[in-house]
């Protein structure tokens, strides 16, 4: 089975969604951190970001798994390597290609069908898994966005400056909307959820009792 969570960078996907899986006996999936390995393998091995073929061609010379909270490249483990600014900066070469969104989205069915997973990205309700159970999108005001991002980015020791996570994020909002493949929308049957000054622990409370109802009424039907 699988809950597929998507929504905008910054609105606290990544957190919850691991806390939810833990909570609901689910393993997690993050989506997001496998087009992140691409690109930092990319940028490695000095492929051409803007080549799309290259990209895509990358995306099946390698092998991403995950052990626990490790993302693991060719059996090295680049979970912190994917976070850099680097990297999210230049993520959207990897996101931009069908090639690289066509095998990726063939590893997560793939992952997602050896157990219940929660998947988290931009298009999981969507292109991913739109027959999931149980679909919700995650979203928040671009301030509160930015905010979490900065205090985020300040507990790992990177200084940043607030308007420049804005104008990254607004940039990288405008880039996730207007993708001609799995661009970030909505699925017509996801339930929103805001996460706007709530807490972590809130926000997993609240999508605890949408997975439950979405459970409920599976076995209803």
């Amino acid at each position: 089975m699988v809950v597929a969570i998507d929504g905008p960078a910054g609105a606290g996907k990544s957190s919850v969604t691991r806390k939810l899986a833990q909570r609901i006996g689910f393993r997690f999936l993050d989506t997001g951190a496998m087009y992140r390995a691409i690109t930092w393998a990319a940028i490695d091995r000095g492929v051409e970001l803007n080549d799309a073929e290259a990209m895509a061609v990358l995306s099946r010379d390698v092998e991403i798994q995950f052990d626990g909270d490790r993302v693991l490249l060719d059996q090295r483990d680049v979970s912190e390597l994917v976070r850099s600014p680097d990297v999210t900066r230049n993520v959207v070469f990897a996101a931009d290609s069908k090639g690289v969104r066509d095998r990726l989205t063939e590893l997560q069915r793939a992952i997602a069908a050896t157990g219940s997973f929660v998947c988290e990205g931009r298009d999981q309700g969507t292109v991913a898994f739109p027959d999931a159970f149980c679909k919700i999108f995650l979203t928040a005001s671009p301030q509160f966005r930015a905010k979490r991002r900065v205090e985020q980015m300040l507990a790992n020791g990177q200084y940043v400056d607030f308007d420049q996570v804005m104008a990254d994020q607004t940039l990288r909002d405008k880039q996730d909307r207007e993708r001609e493949y799995g661009a970030l929308k909505k699925a017509d049957d996801a339930i929103v959820v805001d996460t706007d000054d709530k807490t972590i622990e809130e926000v997993v409370d609240e999508l605890e009792k949408i997975v439950k109802s979405c459970l409920v009424a599976m076995d209803r039907d």
